[in-house]
């Protein structure tokens, strides 16, 4: 078969698309203590980048466009805003005193940080990089707000409450709270909306909450001091890693029971999976790594070294 030189030209160039296309997802670390993000290729697994982010960065996001990692730094009450082809600090929102836990909203407007000090969740325009409002909460010491897939909610933890404060998106309030364990940590919900997960770390228990409902329907036993909380992309795993025991508890989100126990580093925080759900990356402040889980077979592949203390991890 004669294949013509545009004809290799175009197959060339399909080829290059795909590649990009396929190429794999990069997994971002802030860590605490030595003030940077580490940069992760999850194709290889091995750390290929160090980004300087502030004096101590917690909570992360990516911008829709995958361009942006806005990051917050707890002693400058600061949202930083980092190019990701530069891999440089190119902007600055001031937030709050203290700020901790950051997400997106599932449209890409919104970029949200909860601020302990003043017990409310700050609501950044990601165009325009302006704080166009913030929403008091009941709950004392917010540390993570949560978007529900549809952008209705923003479920927010308290670290010194009971209970997880509701925000209605489009009127800007807290309309509700729903009762669950002491130190509510980590937030998850479900990819159709209908249930959120939430870690209470004293209580050592996962509370699953009927979103329509606003309410606790199933309490689940973790391992002690249950924090972090993942969502595998089809809805099938809840992911819970517990801080003094250092595993993830593996949780079957159809009958709430954990189905396996994962060990990894010291002190597992917060996590992320990779949009297949093939893997999932658990930062563990106290041993500088980032443990990876094969979620086929919930057994850990390896543990990557990265900076001192991380915080949790974005993957993008």
């Amino acid at each position: 078969m004669k294949i013509h030189k545009q004809g290799l030209a175009v197959l060339a160039g399909v080829m290059l698309s795909g590649s990009v296309a396929l190429a794999a997802p990069m997994a971002y670390v802030p860590n605490e203590k030595s003030g940077t993000v580490s940069v992760i290729d999850t194709a290889t697994d091995t750390v290929v980048a160090e980004i300087k982010a502030g004096s101590k960065p917690r909570g992360l996001a990516v911008s829709a466009d995958g361009k942006r990692l806005f990051v917050s730094d707890q002693p400058d009450s600061a949202l930083l805003v980092i190019d990701l082809e530069k891999r440089a600090v190119v902007g600055k929102v001031d937030l709050g005193e203290s700020p901790e836990g950051v997400s997106l909203s599932p449209d890409g407007k919104w970029v949200v940080a909860a601020v302990e000090v003043s017990n409310s969740v700050a609501f950044i325009n990601s165009a325009t990089l302006q704080k166009e409002f913030s929403v008091r909460t009941r709950g004392k010491n917010p540390e993570h707000a949560v978007f529900s897939p549809d952008g209705q909610w923003l479920y927010v933890s308290a670290e010194e409450a009971d209970q997880v404060d509701v925000v209605d998106v489009a009127k800007r309030e807290q309309v509700g709270s729903i009762l669950v364990g002491t130190r509510p940590r980590g937030i998850g919900f479900l990819p159709d909306g209908s249930r959120a997960y939430v870690a209470s770390e004293v209580a050592s228990t996962v509370y699953a909450i009927d979103v329509k409902a606003q309410k606790a329907i199933a309490t689940i036993k973790a391992g002690t001091f249950s924090n972090g909380v993942a969502i595998r992309p089809d809805g099938k795993r809840a992911y819970i890693s517990n801080g003094k025991d250092g595993t993830v508890s593996v949780i079957d989100t159809g009958s709430n029971a954990v189905v396996a126990t994962v060990a990894v580093g010291k002190r597992p925080w917060n996590m992320a999976l990779t949009p297949d759900g093939r893997k999932l990356y658990v930062a563990n402040g106290r041993s500088n790594s980032v443990s990876v889980i094969d979620t086929e077979s919930n057994q850990k592949l390896h543990d990557i070294p990265v900076g001192e203390l991380p915080w949790g991890v974005v993957v993008r």
